[in-house]
């Protein structure tokens, strides 16, 4: 099956070739949350690293040639956040995807929002060309489509340039989180709309659980095999924490279904979610890896033999603030009080 996905020999074959990138990082300077001597810019990314970047890259690679042409799991969740274009009345003419399932949002839009330009970015050269394959194959819907390599901690797009920014499971992987974001609300025009749906805390349990239970019997000690993720009751704060106005957060969980644990990891390696932490082991013994597939199946298994992964995403919406939009009054401007109110309507009870 391997083989017919791709030939690992003849892509590094294909690399060596290849004279000339039809893409390039841009460089760019970050906004960090971190306290600055300067004006808050600086040209290194959060000095708390937890997760490897250049791992991650790699990861993405391999993940563009994994791919499958569908995935019911990742289509689902593009679906769900292009649905929140239909509930806007404006359009968004010019708008930008970041990584993660990027690839699926373009397949999905369907002419949602308005769209004139699309502009995708993504860590990962190969994950880009992908989506530039992709796009040549589809038909034309009139979306003039820019294919940019770039990372999200470096956002390379000028300020209030873009209607639009969309996020779908990518930027659960970003070191500064809130200065990733931050970075996404400073790219939006004024009452442009952020979407982002990022993996929660209560993804996978049922690896992690079978993971620590693997490990204290055959090790003897537990490490982190799983990256740790937000919490629902986060993402309200980091919208707020970047800036956005009328934030929103919502949240669903997707049970997949596999044949067995391993078949649970080649789909994560298909999507690029594997491990990326800095202080992860980096071996993992046979025995440990067996003895895992064994417990998450005695523990977790249904009766007809599969078992199921839990999936949580948090999706996040959030407006860059202008003169139009909703505003709270200020507090105390009241001029009337809910006592005059209930003596004039009284209580029927």
């Amino acid at each position: 099956m391997r083989s017919a996905l791709f030939n690992q020999r003849s892509l590094l074959q294909w690399r060596r070739k290849a004279t000339e990138e039809l893409y390039r990082i841009l460089p760019t300077r970050s906004f960090c949350t971190e306290e600055n001597e300067d004006d808050g810019f600086q040209s290194n990314s959060s000095k708390v690293k937890i997760f490897g970047r250049h791992l991650k890259r790699k990861q993405r690679d391999r993940a563009a040639w994994l791919m499958g042409p569908n995935d019911s799991f990742v289509d689902a969740v593009a679906e769900n956040i292009l649905d929140r274009l239909e509930d806007c009345r404006k359009s968004f003419p010019t708008a930008l995807c970041l990584g993660g399932s990027m690839e699926a949002v373009r397949r999905l839009l369907h002419g949602r929002g308005g769209i004139e330009k699309f502009i995708m970015m993504d860590t990962s050269y190969d994950m880009v060309k992908l989506c530039g394959a992709s796009h040549k194959d589809a038909e034309n819907d009139n979306i003039e489509t820019s294919f940019v390599v770039g990372d999200e901690e470096f956002l390379p797009i000028k300020e209030s340039s873009v209607d639009l920014v969309i996020s779908c499971l990518g930027l659960h992987w970003t070191n500064d989180l809130p200065g990733a974001m931050i970075q996404c609300k400073l790219a939006l025009k004024p009452d442009g709309l952020f979407l982002a749906a990022i993996l929660g805390g209560e993804s996978l349990k049922e690896l992690r659980i079978a993971c620590t239970v693997a490990q204290m019997e055959r090790e003897g000690g537990i490490s982190p095999r799983v990256s740790p993720l937000a919490q629902v009751r986060d993402a309200g704060n980091l919208l707020i924490r970047a800036g956005f106005t009328l934030p929103g957060v919502d949240v669903d969980e997707y049970v997949v279904k596999y044949k067995s644990a391993l078949d649970l990891i080649e789909h994560l390696r298909a999507m690029g979610e594997t491990n990326a932490l800095l202080q992860r082991n980096k071996i993992l013994s046979r025995e440990t890896a067996l003895a895992t597939a064994a417990i998450y199946d005695s523990m977790f298994a249904a009766e007809d033999g599969t078992i199921p992964a839990t999936f949580q995403v948090i999706y996040m919406t959030g407006w860059r603030e202008h003169p139009s939009q909703q505003k709270a009054k200020r507090r105390g401007s009241a001029t009337i009080s809910f006592q005059d109110i209930q003596k004039q309507f009284g209580s029927k009870s």
